[in-house]
């Protein structure tokens, strides 16, 4: 398994040809939209504290809480499935989750900043571990690793759509109706999702390959040097997107226009959406490393006009262009390809966790810098420049031995 073995070429699948493939359009579908509270808990969080009478800094803490908490239960969630299968997992996680959402907004007389922060807390430990999960189903649903790469571009790319939808249709409805109207719309679309995945034949049949170690190489330890400098990198990309939600409100805010909390996420998720679709769609000759560290420098170049305090309609702009190149810089795919067969759920879990974590923390810095703009701007480039700083130093250490990607999993 390498990070700079070279793809052997092949002809390239078509999306229709991912999407025609039995159950790929409903696992699909139904994962991004049980996914939306993704997208659209954290902006509804914030603008539900705002708008209750706390500080912007108290609404990004809960924000951030919400996304390090599920971040952080993610690997034992991807761990249970490993073990017990999706559905065990799945649908009790979406049950509670969507409780306690639609429980939050009836906290403000009954308990205040104390009962929110617990329930925010345990609504991010019980959401649905939706994405390691569909990672996971791919080997068993297309077995042709050329579609399986496809489909890996094809999902990263499309996640960008949470993004899309859920800020917008979270400002939407606060600004139509109230924050709380936000929340029920969250839970109600994040239980029909994953009810929809959870019900759906591969999903409720799957079980994790283990491994054959029919190569020498291959080992169920899953801690390589490898994946944990990867996942360390990641969690400067996290840092960057959770700085620019909370900058998103800060910008909001400032210039009066209730609806660019929503617009500016969803411009970023636009770059990511179309350039996830073109990732995929093209035959790549350089190496993974090679990929990863000039996209994460693009990522980084991204963010730098930002520095210079932009209006409405140029931030607009330019924060589409990271988010253009955030599929690469991800890196499912070579998770895929340094994972143990039978460790699959648990590797993308700890990928998510890696991006929570420091999406987390850059909610929690960025509501604390919400009345300095210059330093709430800096920060989504402070995150790219950690990441790229950290895969320079790391070097020839990104390799193991050689293997074609996708070809060793779920045979």
């Amino acid at each position: 398994m390498s990070l700079t073995a070279s793809p052997v070429p092949a002809p390239r699948p078509t999306y229709g040809a991912v999407l025609g493939s039995p159950y790929v359009a409903r696992l699909l579908g139904g994962t991004l939209t049980g996914r939306l509270p993704n997208g659209m808990a954290p902006v509804a969080i914030v603008l539900w504290a705002t708008t209750s009478g706390h500080s912007i800094a108290f609404g990004g803490l809960l924000s951030a809480l919400y996304g390090l908490s599920s971040a952080l239960a993610q690997p034992v969630k991807g761990r249970l499935m490993d073990r017990h299968g999706q559905t065990t997992v799945h649908l009790p996680a979406a049950v509670v989750n969507s409780f306690l959402l639609l429980a939050l907004p009836l906290t403000r007389p009954y308990g205040g900043a104390a009962l929110a922060t617990v329930i925010v807390v345990a609504g991010g430990l019980t959401t649905p571990p939706l994405e390691a999960g569909l990672r996971a189903l791919w080997p068993s649903v297309l077995p042709d690793s050329r579609l399986r790469h496809a489909a890996l571009a094809l999902d990263t790319g499309t996640q960008g759509l949470l993004y899309i939808v859920g800020p917008l249709l979270v400002a939407a409805l606060s600004a139509a109706y109230d924050p709380a109207a936000a929340l029920t719309v969250t839970a109600v679309l994040g239980i029909a999702g994953t009810v929809t995945v959870a019900l759906c034949p591969p999903s409720r049949r799957w079980r994790p390959t283990p491994s054959t170690h029919a190569h020498a190489h291959e080992s169920p330890r899953l801690a390589s040097t490898a994946l944990v400098l990867l996942f360390a990198s990641l969690t400067g990309v996290g840092f960057a997107i959770g700085a620019m939600n909370v900058w998103s409100v800060s910008m909001a805010e400032q210039h009066q226009q209730d609806m660019l909390s929503g617009i500016l996420p969803a411009a970023f998720s636009t770059g990511s959406f179309l350039g996830g679709l073109l990732y995929g769609r093209r035959h790549w000759t350089s190496t993974t490393t090679c990929r990863l560290i000039t996209a994460t420098g693009a990522f980084l170049a991204g963010w730098l006009p930002l520095l210079f305090l932009p209006g409405p309609y140029a931030a607009t702009v330019a924060v589409a262009v990271p988010g253009a190149f955030l599929t690469v810089v991800v890196a499912y795919v070579t998770t895929d390809t340094l994972a143990p067969a039978a460790r699959t759920s648990e590797a993308y879990a700890w990928l998510i966790l890696s991006i929570g974590a420091g999406q987390a923390a850059g909610t929690a810095l960025a509501g604390r810098l919400a009345e300095q703009p210059l330093a709430g701007a800096a920060l989504p480039a402070a995150g790219a420049a950690f990441a790229l700083a950290l895969l320079l130093t790391a070097g020839r250490r990104l390799t193991l031995p050689n293997t074609p990607p996708l070809s060793h999993h779920h045979r």
